[in-house]
Formats: C-alpha cells, sequence, structure tokens
C-alpha cells in the first residue's frame, strides 16, 4: 500500500473548495464572486430583515466560541431562548452563503458550522427544559438515587457532523434508567422518570422545531426511533438494547453506525453517555463479516430508485437530484456504510462517522482502490457543495437543481465553473462514476454475476442471474444437478440436521450457491473432490448464513474457495478451523504481494488502537485480533503457494517473518498490562531456534525460543518471569479464534529443569562455557541457527492512507478535513521520538548486538574437530534410533542420506571451520552455507551444491506431503539422486 503526507488541518479555512478537473478551476472559484451572495432570495430576505442583528455574530467562519457569543449577545438583548436561537440561525445562514458562495470556504466550514449550531441549539434547549421541569416536578432520580441523565442521540449527517445548510435532523432520545423526580414540598409534582423526559422532549422540540415569526432553528425527525412513529418518543437505555436485539432491522444498522450523543453537553463531558456504545456497537457491527447486508442494502436502495423515479414521473425536472438520483450522494454514503458494516465487526479501524475520512480509512485498509476512493471524494464534495447552492437559493430542503436559467448560472459560477454547460457536464461525471461505483458493489452490472459472462440463453439455468430472484425452496433436487457419483453424497448431505433447519432465505442461498458450483463443475472449472469438501466445509457454518451470502456476493471468491480446497487436505482443514480467512480471495492483490511485516505491524496497532478508543480493548479481544491477523497472513501466504506464485523457501521466509512479527506485537501488548512493570519498554531479548532460527518455518510449526533479559533491577528476574508466562500464554490460549503457535523452551539454559527466563550474563556464560554449568555441543549445534528475534522491523514509513485519498482530501476542491495520521509502526523514528523511546530503541538494538557477540564466541570457539565429528555422528545415531524407518521406505527428513544429515553435516562445518572462514559464520541456511563451504575448498568440486539442490528437493516433497498430510516417507527410487547427494556429503565430512 502506498501512503503519502500532507498539511492541513479539520479547520484549515485556505483550502479552497475547488475542483480540479473538468471545467472547474481553482482561479475560478473567487474571480469575480465578490456580491455573489445577493442573488440568494435567502440573504436578501435576512439581510432585510435582521440588519441590526448581522454584526452580533463575531466575524469569520462560525466556531463553537463564537456562536456561544452570538447566543449571549442576543440574550442580552432580550430575547428569550426560543427566538436567540432562530435568530442565530438566520445569522449563521447569512454568513454561510458568504463564506461559501464568495470566499470558496472548505466543505467542513459549511458543515461544521451547521452542526455545531444544532448542537448548540440542543444543549441550550435542553437545559432550559430541565430547569423548567425540576422546578415543577424536581430532579428526575433513578432507583440507585442518581440523577437520571437524558441523551439526545444525533443520527445521519448530524452524527457525522455532516449536516447541510438546510438539513432536519434526526434525534432519537434515550434515558440511563427508570426512576421518579423528587417531587416538591412533601412530594407534590412527584412525576416516573420516563413522563419527565417526555416532557422535556417536548420543550426541546418547541424551542428547537417550532415555526415562529423567526422561523425554525432546525426541523426535527424522531422516525428513527425503536418502533417509529408508533413508538414512545424517548425511552430508556434497557428498552433501546431489547429492541435492537429483538426486532432491530438491517437498515436500522446503517442509521446508527452514524449516530452520537449530541447533547446535553455535561453528559457528554462527564462521560456516563459511553454507556450508549455497549448497546450500539454490536447492534451495528457484528462480530464477523457480515455479507447478508448486501441483499438488504440492495433492497433499501432500489425502494428509494423507485420512490424517486415516481417522483419524477411526468416531472423531468425531478431527475435532477443530487441526493436521491442515479450517482447521488446517497449512493456515496450507501457505498462507504456497506463496507464499513459488512467488515468493521473485524476491523475497528472502519469505524468512523464522516464519509470522507471514511472513504480515506476504506483506501487504507485495502478494501477500496485509492483511484476510487479519490473519485467519490471529489463527487461527494462537489455534489455537497451543489446541495448547498440549491438549498441557499430559498432556504428550502431540497436537492433538486432549479430550472430557472439564472438559478442554475449562478450555481456554475460559485462552483467556479465557465457556464451552465461545463457545469452539467462535470456534474453528470460526478454521478456517472458515483453509479458505476455503486452498481458494481452491488453487482448491478448487467451481467450474470455466477459465471461472470454474458446472461445465459433462455432456458438455462444461471445461478444468479439476480440476487433477489425466486429460487425452489426445498432441497430435495439439489442432488440432481451433480453428476450420478455424487448424488448420494448430496442427498445425504442435505439430510443434515443444519441443512434441513435452514430458514427460507438461507435455504435460497444455498440452493443458488450449489446451482453456480454444479454449473462450474459441469465447465470443468472445479473438481468433485473441490465440491465435495465445500459441502463439508459449509455444513458446520450454516448457521451464520452470512458465508453463503459472501460466497454469493463474490463468485471470484467461491471460485478460488473450491481451489484451495481441492488443493490438499491441510488448506482444506484450514479454511474449515478458520472460515473467516476465505474473505481474502476477495483481495485482487492477493496473488501478487508478499507478507510486509511492517504494514502488518501498523495494521494491528491502528485496530488496537481504534479499540482503545471505545473502550473495547480488552485482553480477550486483543487476544482475538491478534489470531485474526496471523490467520489472515497464513491463508494469504497458503494461496501463494497454492498457485505457485512463491517457493517452499519464500514460504518458510514469509511465515517466519509473520512469527517474528507476532512476537514481537504479543511483547509491546503484554508489557502494559503487567503490574509490577518499573520501566517504559521491557529489556527482554526473544532468541529463536531452530525453525525459525533458521528462517525455516512452515505452516503449523512449533516457535523454539529463549528468553533472556537485560536488566540490573533486583526485581527483574520476577518481574521478567511474569511476562514471558503472559507471553507464551497470549500465544498458546485458544480463543474461540484459534491459538496462534505452540512455543517449545526447552533450548534454554538446563533445558526443562532450567529458568524459563534467564539473565543475559548467565545465558552468555553458559553458552560460551565460562563455569561450571555450561552448554553440551548439541546446543552448540543449535546456536548455529539461532537469532534474535528483531526487537523492530526493517524501517519503515509511518502509516498513512493512500496518496490518492489523502491528495484528495487535502488539495483545493476537495476540502481539509483530514483525519489525523493512522499510528506509525514502533519500528519507525520520526524526528520528534521522545529520548525515552530513543533510549528504548538503542537498548534493543545493544541487546541483538551482544546476542550476535555470543554467537560468534561460540562457533568460532577453538575446537577439537576429532572430538566434534564424535559428538555429533553420537547425536545422529541416537536420532536416528529414535526414528526408525519401517517397510524399506525412504523418510525424506530422517532416512540417511536425508534432511536431518544435510543439516548435521553442515552444522559440524560451521562449527570446526568458522574460525578460519568467516563466510560460514551467518546463520544464512544450509543451502547457502553448504555452497560457500565448497567455495572455501572445504568439500570437494560439486558435493555442496549437489548436497543443497537435493536439500531442496526433499524439502519441497516434505511440504508437498504435509500440506496434504500424506506421510513423508517416499519409495527409495523416488528421492534415489537426492539420498545419493547427501549421503556423499555425509561420507565426505565425517569419514
Amino acid at each position: 500500500m502506498t501512503r503519502a503526507d500532507v498539511g492541513g488541518s479539520r479547520e484549515s479555512s485556505e483550502s479552497l473548495l475547488t475542483q480540479g478537473q473538468g471545467a472547474t478551476h481553482a482561479s475560478a472559484a473567487t474571480a469575480g464572486l465578490e456580491g455573489a451572495a445577493l442573488h440568494s432570495r435567502l440573504v436578501q430576505r435576512l439581510r432585510r430583515r435582521y440588519a441590526d442583528e448581522l454584526a452580533l455574530l463575531p466575524p469569520g467562519p462560525p466556531t463553537a466560541q463564537s456562536l456561544r457569543q452570538g447566543l449571549d449577545r442576543l440574550f442580552a438583548q432580550g430575547h428569550d431562548a426560543s427566538a436567540a436561537l432562530r435568530i442565530l440561525r438566520q445569522l449563521v445562514m447569512e454568513r454561510l452563503v458568504v463564506l461559501d458562495c464568495e470566499q470558496a470556504a472548505p466543505l467542513v466550514v459549511v458543515t461544521g458550522a451547521v452542526t455545531r449550531l444544532a448542537e448548540l441549539a440542543l444543549d441550550t434547549a435542553c437545559r432550559t427544559a430541565f430547569a423548567q421541569l425540576d422546578e415543577r416536578h424536581g430532579a428526575p432520580m433513578t432507583e440507585a438515587g442518581q440523577r437520571a441523565e437524558l441523551w439526545v442521540i444525533g443520527m445521519g449527517k448530524l452524527g457525522a457532523r455532516e449536516l447541510n445548510v438546510s438539513s432536519d435532523i434526526d434525534l432519537i432520545y434515550i434515558y440511563d434508567d427508570d426512576g421518579e423526580t423528587t417531587g416538591r414540598d412533601g412530594g407534590r409534582g412527584q412525576i416516573t422518570v420516563q413522563d419527565y423526559f417526555t416532557r422535556a422532549v417536548k420543550t426541546i422540540y418547541t424551542l428547537v422545531g417550532d415555526t415562529t415569526e423567526h422561523g425554525f432553528v432546525f426541523r426535527v425527525d424522531l422516525a428513527l426511533r425503536p418502533n417509529g412513529n408508533s413508538g414512545p418518543t424517548v425511552c430508556s437505555l434497557d428498552a433501546l438494547e431489547e429492541y435492537l436485539l429483538v426486532q432491530g432491522r438491517e437498515w436500522e444498522r446503517f442509521a446508527w453506525m452514524k449516530s452520537r450523543v449530541v447533547a446535553p453537553r455535561a453528559a457528554i463531558e462527564d462521560g456516563s453517555a459511553q454507556a450508549l456504545r455497549g448497546v450500539v456497537l454490536p447492534f451495528v457491527f457484528r462480530r464477523y463479516l457480515d455479507y447478508s447486508v448486501f441483499e438488504s442494502l440492495r433492497t433499501l436502495h432500489q425502494q428509494i430508485r423507485d420512490h424517486a423515479s415516481k417522483r419524477s414521473a411526468g416531472r423531468p425536472e425531478r431527475a435532477n437530484d443530487v441526493k436521491l438520483s442515479r450517482g447521488g450522494i446517497r449512493e456515496i454514503e450507501f457505498t462507504v456504510q456497506l463496507l464499513q458494516v459488512v467488515r468493521g465487526g473485524q476491523f475497528p479501524e472502519l469505524r468512523t462517522r464522516p464519509t470522507l475520512e471514511a472513504l480515506q480509512r476504506l483506501a487504507r485498509a485495502g478494501l477500496m482502490p485509492a483511484d476510487t476512493a479519490d473519485g467519490l471524494a471529489r463527487a461527494y464534495v462537489f455534489l455537497r457543495r451543489v446541495e448547498h447552492r440549491i438549498q441557499y437559493l430559498d432556504d428550502q430542503q431540497t436537492h433538486m437543481l432549479p430550472t430557472a436559467d439564472a438559478d442554475l448560472d449562478w450555481i456554475a459560477r460559485t462552483m467556479g465553473c465557465d457556464g451552465t454547460c461545463a457545469f452539467l457536464s462535470e456534474l453528470d461525471m460526478h454521478r456517472e462514476f458515483v453509479a458505476e461505483e455503486f452498481d458494481r458493489l452491488l453487482g448491478n452490472d448487467g451481467q450474470c454475476k455466477g459465471c461472470q459472462k454474458k446472461p445465459p440463453a433462455a432456458g438455462r439455468t444461471c445461478a444468479t442471474e439476480s440476487p433477489t430472484q425466486d429460487s425452489p425452496i426445498g432441497l430435495e433436487g439439489l442432488a440432481a444437478l451433480f453428476p450420478p457419483d455424487m448424488r448420494a453424497r448430496l442427498a445425504e448431505w442435505t439430510e443434515q440436521a443444519r441443512v434441513q433447519a435452514l430458514r427460507d432465505a438461507a435455504r435460497q442461498r444455498l440452493w443458488r450457491l450449489m446451482e453456480r458450483t454444479a454449473q462450474w463443475l459441469a465447465e470443468g472449472r472445479t473438481t468433485e473432490a473441490s465440491v465435495l469438501r465445500l459441502l463439508d466445509w459449509i455444513e458446520p457454518l450454516l448457521r451464520r448464513d452470512t458465508y453463503l451470502a459472501l460466497l454469493l456476493e463474490r463468485p471470484a471468491v467461491h471460485e478460488r474457495l473450491l481451489r484451495v480446497l481441492g488443493a490438499a487436505r491441510w488448506p482444506a482443514r484450514y479454511v474449515m478451523q478458520h472460515p473467516g480467512v476465505i474473505d481474502e480471495l476477495a483481495n485482487p492483490a492477493l496473488l501478487s504481494d508478499r507478507f510486509d511485516p511492517a504494514a502488518f505491524e501498523r495494521e494491528l496497532e491502528w485496530r488496537r488502537e481504534s479499540l482503545a478508543s471505545t473502550g473495547e480493548d480488552d485482553e480477550e479481544t486483543l487476544l482475538n485480533l491478534l489470531r485474526r491477523g496471523h490467520h489472515a497472513e497464513v491463508f494469504r501466504t497458503l494461496v501463494r503457494d497454492l498457485e505457485g506464485r512463491i517457493t517452499v523457501e519464500q514460504v518458510a521466509d514469509d511465515l517466519s517473518a509473520l512469527a517474528d512479527a507476532v512476537l514481537r506485537v504479543t511483547l509491546r501488548w503484554c508489557w502494559p498490562l503487567l503490574r509490577q512493570k518499573h520501566r517504559d519498554a521491557p529489556r527482554l531479548g526473544i532468541v529463536a531456534y531452530g525453525k525459525l532460527g533458521g528462517k525455516e518455518l512452515g505452516y503449523g510449526s512449533d516457535l523454539d525460543l529463549v528468553f533472556v533479559f537485560d536488566d540490573d533491577d533486583e526485581r527483574a528476574p520476577e518481574i521478567y518471569g511474569a511476562l514471558v508466562r503472559k507471553l507464551i500464554n497470549w500465544l498458546t490460549v485458544k480463543t474461540g479464534e484459534g491459538d496462534l503457535f505452540e512455543i517449545d523452551t526447552a533450548l534454554r539454559p538446563n533445558g526443562s529443569s532450567g529458568l524459563l527466563v534467564t539473565s543475559f550474563e548467565a545465558y552468555a556464560d553458559y553458552q560460551e562455557n565460562r563455569g561450571s554449568n555450561t552448554a553440551w555441543t548439541w546446543e552448540h549445534q543449535a546456536m548455529t541457527r539461532a537469532r534474535m528475534v528483531p526487537p523492530r522491523c526493517p524501517a519503515a514509513p509511518g502509516s498513512l492512507p493512500p496518496e490518492g485519498v489523502l491528495a484528495a482530501l487535502g488539495r483545493p476542491g476537495v476540502g481539509s478535513e483530514v483525519p489525523p495520521r493512522c499510528p506509525a509502526a514502533p519500528e519507525s523514528l520520526p524526528p520528534d521520538a521522545s529520548p525515552a523511546t530513543l533510549e528504548a530503541h538503542a537498548e534493543a538494538d545493544a541487546l541483538v548486538e551482544r546476542f550476535n557477540a555470543v554467537r560468534h564466541a561460540v562457533v568460532t570457539a577453538p575446537r577439537d574437530r576429532a572430538s566434534l565429528k564424535a559428538e555429533i555422528v553420537g547425536m545422529r545415531d541416537r536420532m536416528r534410533r529414535a526414528h526408525p524407518v519401517r517397510g524399506g521406505l525412504f523418510d525424506v527428513k530422517h532416512s540417511p542420506g536425508g534432511m536431518v544429515d544435510a543439516e548435521f553435516a553442515t552444522q559440524y562445518l560451521v562449527l570446526a571451520h568458522s574460525a578460519d572462514h568467516p563466510a560460514l559464520e551467518p546463520n544464512l541456511g544450509n543451502i547457502t552455507l553448504l555452497r560457500r563451504a565448497e567455495e572455501a575448498g572445504l568439500l570437494p568440486e560439486g558435493v555442496g551444491e549437489q548436497a543443497g539442490d537435493a536439500y531442496r528437493e526433499l524439502r519441497r516433497a516434505q511440504h508437498r506431503a504435509r500440506l496434504d498430510e500424506q506421510p513423508t516417507q517416499l519409495p527409495p527410487e523416488a528421492a534415489a539422486t537426492e539420498c545419493a547427494a547427501i549421503l556423499r556429503l555425509w561420507h565426505t565430512v565425517f569419514d
């Protein structure tokens, strides 16, 4: 992913809202626009009616402070709350027309000002209502004896801080708990808490929504509340939770996604409003990938389009609705919200309300191409600015282009266009782009989604001609779609309890999915083995039909899944254990990318910080976050492996780098949770041995680790012991998402009887044979493949959303509300890094260097070569006896001439000759070291290279066998060449 950095801030007024495409030019945005606001009939009326009051609003873009000052000045003139709020609204409208149409203010200035006005009005109304009701009925108290709280929840554009200049405000009123008011003078006037807040809501509406001689502040809409217009105007938090759990509909998830407590201000500042999160978040964002919402949104959008078509029937001017017509603002919002709802449960970094910021995050997460996000951002800003100009004309809540030539020309000029024709051309360009992207997302591209070809001829069945087409609900005939030799298995499968228990909607999805599968089988695009494994994969997942929805919505994912399932047994079992990983198959860059540890760590840190922002970063959630990230990366590597895009060596490199990254992240996340921690960063080193040490990790390999600390604090042994125990628990414990690794610490000093974590001095003494407690030869053999897990990734830039979106958001024409940088991964060292951070990095680097020095001393130590040979040969004989091979077969690892022989020969060469031949010292793997030994003259010509090639082939054979869960024992003739080459190496070294 590409990253870029830009300047700008949320409140910058220097970024001009001018489009850089088509006929729009930055220089035209302000040229000749002085006095342009006077074309607005709204401005004309306001300047006549409120000429004396206009100066009460402080100059410049309306901010929270200036709005409060303006309101206080109106109060000082004797206006009551109702009149003051309405007059303030008129002053703000006049100011925004000038800022927008004459000074090309950024979009965020306009939407931010209207949003702040709504927040101020609602807070003022709440305080006024509470004061009046407290005087009559006393304070509302919960059964726990605390004052009951009312939360005014802003939905839609108010929740996202995106209000347009003539928006109504969608509100929901929730109170925290039931109870009664205290009453007055002996309990008179006592009422229930619900009655109290019901009366408060009426007062708030009167203050904000009623039309008086000064107009209104905002139109208020309560239709989104539980049970809609038939429900009570205010309900308790418990009632809301029950409603969402029992009756909440899919479209309400989209509505609640942008929800935010907007008033009263006191409830926001004291944190009591945070209680709402625990109810809303689980409703909006499911714990699994939720593709079932595609059909719900598709249906909702079709209803909106149908309604718009009916409204414009016989009224062609109504077809130019910049919000609801094809390619309008609503389709941009739907596109963004759909991707957020589908994945926001597992990817918390996508949870944000503003549309432009959400576009940026979607592109950052790789869920939308940067160019697409850039185009949608430009279109969104363009359409919102057009919408505002439509509403500036007469202060009407409309989104349709005017028909008067003068009005159209005014809109064009204030948009920076050369004229009406240029404006309409650019408008059409943006709307067409939006419509194409929206149709692509929902699959409305006129093609057959099942086979991605033209629709089938008449009479032929296609699995997904339309996502809502009627299909047979009974599954009895499903087996007949497949070849005769599969029908018995299919018939048996359809009788399974989970299959029989499916609801009609899920049965329809299943039928269509299997219909498509049968079609592909007939065309030779999949195999019978793949289909049968698909049945085994689907059956336990049927209770969550979101997986059926995913495969239906993404035919490419369906086809790739069949290939993975049919490739080998281990991949099939992996996707059965971790079904959520199949979503990775939708990534178009899956096969071309390689594992990027820096990006992996940045994304995990971004998600953790997103969880922390909503108080969800508990240990169990973080454990599952690590597991999902690890499983997804393993699966990506697996698919590249199965498709032949990477070699066995590259698989091992990527899996080893992934394990390193997981260890780093786990260590960083565990340390702050330790109660007895005594410093900002731990001084702990993780030494990798075995396959991880040699960067030869395979699927499902355990990790051979030794933990050392370099800390003089007297409590260090106890503290780091607790840290390592926690670290191992995090890596090995099984959660609902599975586990990460099995950990083997037997290679630590004194093995299983030794300390779990050792001081670095004691470790060095043990390895370098200082004192009475020293390492054995086999431990020095292990040291040849040891390395310290890098405490930091290779230097990489901090994480930023993709270049295209950032450029779109930060340059003139798109606005300046650029969200903060995503947190940079700990491996990067920004120029302004704190001294403590720099010190921690330096200490970590120093520990790596100290380990490298110990390894150098061990590997290059003088040795009696004859004794070394004898000890290594003796160890090899003991291993061979422990792994007997029967039946005259050749075991690629343990038989004479197998992989272990090559490894032991290499270890001898390193320990015996590194002092004289430094090229043998680095931990570069057996194949490279054998070639270097030959180049150094330690092996006859061809022996090292041929043995290395043989070792590579045996690794491939072992890899293929393990992927298919087959024995790694072959007929001797199948590996005769490789066996002979390694035996030649063995005899050359040890005879």
